[in-house]
């Protein structure tokens, strides 16, 4: 019997080539209005940053390795601050999407990357066996959601303790931190496994669990999962949850946490209410940082984990608005057909954090969320077109150059 499982999206991806006809359907979760949402500007930095901080460039010195655990090697993301620390650590670990487990891509949770950088962490994100580029075949238990918890989390056991021996790592400050899927793999690792790392000091779970809609009962058999896993943990943890979770409806995440807490485990609950469409996306979004930060930061200064930023760390920049059209202008956008204006009347019910493509040849794409939506459109886009991309519309800003004013007047 197949188990279907959920984990958080991220950025949301709409884009046409100029010669297809296919009607556009709403994103998922139908339309999104910005208004309530307080959205960072791309490239501006949350903190009060010291100028004289030394500066880390956009690709956080990303580096792919491979992990040994077991009979398998784990394919896994390195972000890092410049120099050769020793530095602390956080383990990240990932969901799951629905389908074959190594058809998903490697995990680059480059949000969450680059606010533990700038705070000085070294990020490690270990692709668990059978999932993208890693070794072995997915570790399912079928409806045993506590053994499936306990057998994702063998492989975190060995990140920790392959990556303590590295010369730039801190082992003795360490947090291991999860979404979704990963966040009951966070949780079960804690329950058992972390005894071996003394360095471990606490365990952060972004909206975790495990949704199998085709196990009878699957909700008594997640609680009670999270209550197994609280019988046994010695390490605190934060929970963060969200009321409009599309994966956690209900009382479930309450549920969860009462059966964790219920044998005495240290632990905190962070209702942090709506975000946008899907509480589920909010640790994959950089818009969520100014959500969940405040509240790990506080829990990691608990627990003995620095703090202080220690980094300046390049961000895409929006480019400047041009004035070239007022953004709700649908018909100046150049060189689209209908279906392309019926693409930008959606891009402009999205949240502010977006961006909207298009190419002379007609193509275009828009995106939402994510990281940086500005390169996920331009990708969509080029995805369509033989002609460059550029960016015509970013956040509440037109900024596309006219640089060829009689064609794209004729185009309109």
């Amino acid at each position: 019997m197949a188990i279907k499982t959920w984990l958080v999206g991220f950025s949301i991806l709409c884009s046409l080539g100029a010669m297809q006809s296919i009607a556009h359907a709403d994103p998922v979760g139908g339309t999104r209005q910005s208004e309530g949402l307080q959205a960072p500007v791309f490239g501006q930095i949350p903190d009060a940053i010291d100028s004289t901080l030394p500066v880390v460039d956009n690709s956080l010195n990303e580096t792919v390795i491979r992990v040994p655990s077991g009979d398998v090697t784990l394919e896994t993301t390195i972000f890092k601050p410049d120099g050769t620390g020793p530095f602390p650590m956080i383990v990240f670990n990932h969901g799951k999407l629905p389908g074959d487990s190594h058809s998903q891509p490697r995990n680059r949770p480059l949000a969450l990357a680059r606010e533990f950088v700038r705070h000085g962490y070294v990020v490690v994100v270990p692709n668990r066996r059978g999932f993208a580029g890693s070794g072995g075949d997915y570790a399912g238990s079928g409806c045993n959601v506590e053994a499936n918890g306990y057998a994702q989390a063998r492989d975190v056991t060995a990140t920790v303790a392959y990556m303590s021996e590295q010369p730039y790592v801190d082992k003795t400050h360490i947090v291991v931190a999860g979404t979704s899927h990963g966040g009951l793999t966070t949780m079960a690792y804690g329950a058992r496994d972390a005894v071996s790392a003394p360095g471990v000091r606490g365990l952060i779970n972004f909206s975790g669990g495990l949704r199998q809609d085709e196990c009878a009962g699957w909700q008594k058999n997640l609680t009670s999962a999270f209550g197994a896993y609280g019988e046994e943990v010695r390490l605190p943890s934060l929970w963060l949850y969200g009321t409009n979770d599309s994966v956690w409806q209900g009382e479930l995440a309450s549920q969860m946490y009462s059966a964790y807490t219920e044998h005495g485990a240290a632990a905190q609950m962070f209702d942090f209410g709506a975000y946008k469409n899907d509480a589920h996306r909010l640790v994959g979004d950089r818009d969520g940082v100014q959500i969940w930060w405040p509240r790990v930061k506080t829990f990691l200064a608990k627990i003995g984990m620095p703090t202080s930023v220690q980094y300046q760390v390049s961000e895409p920049h929006a480019p400047k608005p041009t004035g070239y059209a007022t953004l709700d202008a649908v018909a100046a956008v150049p060189f689209v057909d209908e279906n392309g204006r019926a693409g930008y009347r959606n891009f402009l019910h999205q949240y502010s954090s977006r961006a909207f493509a298009v190419s002379d040849s007609g193509a275009w794409s828009w995106a939402e969320g994510g990281d940086d939506p500005m390169s996920v459109a331009l990708a969509g886009c080029q995805k369509q077109s033989n002609d460059p991309c550029r960016l015509y519309a970013v956040d509440d800003a037109v900024v596309w150059h006219d640089n060829n004013a009689q064609t794209q007047t004729a185009s309109r």
